[in-house]
């Protein structure tokens, strides 16, 4: 009933946020919206913050945790496979030397030197690297040096021949080169 001189109050409702500083975008279902704050319970909302801030902190240092115990994993796992290659490869030269020497006498014909091939390729393909040539500056941490000889034909240790390959897989160094070395007289 409205009175001579009233108007009418009519209800409006609809599902907009009412709150200052907020849009007027229709709420979702399961929005939350923050209680009105008092005095009373200031207390209890700090807390609830502090304990949030906490849980977010210890949850941020789990997440890192487990982030950084599944790299370590990974490298752990690729440095086991790089080891079981090198392993393996290591095993292997004795064959290739039996292949170098019966090269060198010329008995690597025919279906043989196909074979060798093959095997040499497959494992050239895991990594294997062959290294030492006659005129390379001889390295003590790469070469074995099995004779000295004084030269004035060289300016610093350098090898004159190799006696035996030296093979790598990567910077790893599976065997050093044997190699004679000849360098510079010793007044240089």
């Amino acid at each position: 009933m409205t009175r001579p001189g009233e108007h009418p109050l009519s209800i409006v409702r609809d599902n907009r946020r009412r709150d200052p500083g907020t849009s007027l975008e229709p709420r979702r279902r399961g929005d939350v919206e923050p209680a009105p704050r008092t005095d009373r319970d200031g207390g209890e909302a700090d807390l609830l913050r502090a304990q949030l801030r906490e849980r977010t902190a210890d949850l941020q240092r789990v997440t890192s945790e487990y982030d950084n115990y599944r790299k370590r994993v990974r490298r752990d796992r690729h440095a086991v496979g790089e080891i079981a290659v090198a392993n393996v490869l290591t095993g292997l030269l004795p064959v290739l030397d039996a292949i170098d020497q019966a090269r060198r006498q010329g008995d690597v014909t025919g279906g043989f030197a196909h074979v060798a091939a093959v095997l040499e390729g497959e494992l050239a393909a895991l990594g294997l690297q062959s290294f030492g040539a006659a005129g390379d500056p001889f390295d003590p941490a790469w070469h074995e040096a099995v004779s000295c000889t004084r030269s004035d034909h060289v300016e610093r240790p350098t090898c004159t021949a190799i006696l035996r390959p030296g093979y790598r897989v990567g910077d790893q160094l599976l065997r050093p080169a044997q190699a004679e070395v000849a360098e510079p007289p010793a007044g240089r």
